[in-house]
């Protein structure tokens, strides 16, 4: 480790943004669809969003060679930048408690926001291809109905609430973790070397953290809020090729359990 410490530092940093962070800005970009679908695909037939998302999904399910892109992305490269990043974590030693600065507090949240995605991702990526649902917490998707399975799960799991506070305290710690990582990825590569440098970059930073907070926020609240039976009927007629049918006209038997 010690030996190759200047060549595992730049790929452990490369890989938290590619094709890791870009993978978390598409995934977070079609998960908010089903809020900014309404406002920027407005139609006068059911939910817009509902659309634009099972469109979305639709679109990533048939693109080329999708299991080995998930291999290489969720599997290999997720698990370097992981591995590596609790060996940084574990042998690096946090000091906030003897220096109480913005930069010390970046640094231990940026350990802890790490170990929270870690488990995470790996919980969401099992339940997805391997239907693992960890007693509850983590959906049952269903890839027909990708609007209202996972609106069911956030609406009816724990209540109601205890699914929406977990999915934004770990996804926010992921887009955390990713903002944070741009920073320092800079510093790593020798990109911002003056002070006044890493500030704009901070800048810059913060923008694209808050822009993707703001769409966690937006997927979060659009399947929490979301018409259940609504979405059903839409994702119904889409399966049979129909145009979505006016939410006057959905019958009983479209809601989930029938």
């Amino acid at each position: 480790m010690d030996r190759h410490y200047f060549l595992l530092r730049r790929l452990h940093s490369l890989s938290g943004i590619v094709p890791i962070g870009v993978f978390l800005i598409f995934h977070l970009t079609t998960n908010s669809s089903i809020m900014w679908g309404r406002i920027f695909a407005p139609n006068e037939h059911g939910d817009a969003g509902v659309e634009v998302f099972v469109h979305e999904v639709n679109w990533i399910h048939n693109l080329p060679a999708l299991q080995l892109m998930e291999w290489f992305v969720l599997f290999v490269t997720i698990a370097f930048h992981a591995l590596l990043g609790i060996y940084y974590a574990t042998t690096g030693k946090g000091n906030v408690k003897a220096y109480n600065y913005q930069d010390n507090w970046r640094y231990s949240l940026q350990r802890l926001s790490g170990y929270i995605g870690i488990v995470f991702i790996f919980m969401h990526v099992t339940s997805l291809r391997f239907g693992w649902t960890y007693g509850g917490l983590m959906p049952a998707f269903d890839a027909e109905h990708a609007a209202s399975s996972t609106a069911v799960h956030f609406q009816t799991s724990g209540g109601g609430v205890l699914m929406p506070v977990f999915y934004l305290v770990c996804v926010l710690a992921l887009v955390y973790h990713f903002a944070n990582g741009l920073w320092t990825a800079a510093i790593t590569w020798g990109l911002t070397i003056s002070v006044e440098s890493q500030r704009r970059w901070g800048y810059v930073c913060a923008v694209v953290g808050f822009l993707l907070a703001g769409a966690t926020v937006a997927a979060v609240a659009g399947f929490t809020l979301l018409d259940v039976e609504k979405a059903r009927a839409i994702e119904t007629a889409m399966l049979e090729g129909h145009a979505a049918p006016p939410p006057t006209s959905i019958p009983p038997e479209a809601a989930p359990g029938h």
